[in-house]
């Protein structure tokens, strides 16, 4: 009896290992290097009093991953080719190049963050690890199979558990942080910028097309399926496994981004650092106060979290720009099979590159990044909970009336910060 339960547990845990997939690559790409900067930051700067950000945002982005997911798996198109056939081509066009050009600026950012923090693990040439992890990046999703790369990506998401570590060696204020988690302690206007930039960070648009796109890649990948409009049968077990791996996978984030906020509040606020620059300062400024294996996770963090988000943002920007001009597009195409969608993954990494190697400075870089994603974010959110909430596109299984208020709560809540934003820069 003992053997049995045994192995019936270990199957269980298999399967549902096996369940998670679009939604817990997507959330670990959401804490990429730039985003570990913001949460350093945060911390640094206002100890654990913006903790509660990281709660308010986890239903928000849930639902709107949730809702980018089911447009992918219900029609067998990603966002961008449901967008393109709701609304005018040139409205989409202009979101999608917004996104594009905001992209090629956070993969330029990240790759820095990774040689940065690569170079203080090792020491060299910050340029030439650039090179390098860009070309690995590209390579992988030219020549390696989608099947194969999506389990890579899964399983890069294990990096993310350094941040766990990191905060399981430092001391930590722990009523102080259930406070910062139920209760907002600073609204002045430093707090405002950086609770706009966490909010940003968190809810981004190249997630939502890269969520929907998987969704639709898994459906193309796999001859047995289809999209739910044409085999309705099949809907409620994935709706199940949807929201399976979303929910997990948007915790996952949001307990990593709490774990960094909270360590750099133990650590850098504690001790009166409160101004950090970039992913690889916070990782520096750790090691005196925080010991050598903290430090060492913190950087290695850094370098696995960018190897997982930059292939997401190269790849949502190609996904995003073909499926709106209707190219032949996919992770499982051969590079001469597809050749417009790979040049746009090529092309954002060497954007990316070039960015890093003009010394355009990457704070200016991630704050403009930020911008752009502010300006295309609401218009995009909207148009998504519209998509969803139409039969003629998604059937009879459109938005439920619970996903359908919190999609629309996120893009009010995205339309608040933006115009936060804006106003805080006057």
């Amino acid at each position: 009896m003992r053997a049995r339960r045994g192995r019936g547990w270990k199957a269980a845990l298999i399967e549902g290992a096996n369940e998670l997939g679009p939604g817990v690559v997507t959330g670990a790409a959401d804490d990429d290097p730039s985003g570990i900067a913001t949460y350093s930051q945060a911390g640094a700067q206002f100890g654990y009093g913006l903790l509660w950000t990281m709660v308010l945002t986890y239903p928000l982005m849930s639902a709107v991953q949730l809702v980018s997911a089911h447009i992918g798996r219900v029609t067998g198109g990603g966002l961008a080719k449901n967008l393109a056939a709701s609304f005018p081509k040139w409205v989409v066009t202009l979101m999608v190049g917004i996104l594009v050009l905001a992209n090629s600026v956070n993969i330029g950012a990240d790759l820095t963050a990774m040689a940065a923090g690569t170079d203080l693990l090792v020491g060299g040439h910050t340029h030439i690890f650039v090179l390098v992890f860009a070309l690995v990046s590209v390579l992988l999703q030219l020549f390696v199979p989608y099947h194969q790369y999506a389990r890579a990506l899964k399983w890069l998401t294990l990096s993310l558990f350094a941040y766990i570590g990191v905060l399981l060696m430092v001391h930590t204020d722990w009523p102080a942080a259930f406070r910062g988690m139920v209760w907002p302690q600073n609204l002045g206007r430093d707090a405002i910028v950086t609770i706009v930039a966490l909010f940003g960070t968190t809810i981004s648009p190249y997630l939502f097309f890269w969520q929907s796109s998987q969704e639709a890649e898994e459906i193309a990948d796999r001859p047995s399926q289809k999209p739910l409009k044409d085999a309705p049968s099949h809907a409620r077990r994935q709706f199940r496994r949807i929201r399976l791996d979303t929910l997990v996978g948007m915790a996952f984030s949001n307990l990593v981004a709490l774990a960094i906020i909270m360590a750099s509040a133990a650590t850098l606020h504690r001790q009166g650092i409160t101004q950090i620059g970039t992913a690889a300062e916070a990782a520096e400024a750790l090691r005196p106060i925080a010991g050598q294996f903290a430090f060492l996770f913190f950087a290695l963090g850094i370098i696995g979290t960018g190897l997982l988000a930059v292939p997401v943002l190269a790849g949502s920007a190609a996904f995003a720009v073909s499926e709106v001009e209707g190219w032949p597009r996919g992770l499982e195409y051969k590079p001469r099979q597809a050749v417009r969608f790979y040049t746009i993954i090529v092309a954002a990494t060497a954007a990316g590159v070039t960015l890093d190697w003009a010394n355009v400075n990457p704070i200016k870089a991630l704050f403009w990044s930020a911008v752009l994603n502010g300006v295309v974010a609401v218009p995009l959110m909207a148009a998504m909970m519209i998509v969803a909430c139409r039969r003629s596109v998604m059937g009879k299984f459109t938005c439920s009336r619970p996903l359908a208020i919190f999609g629309w709560g996120a893009t009010a809540v995205m339309a608040a910060a933006t115009l936060l934003f804006f106003v805080s820069l006057l």
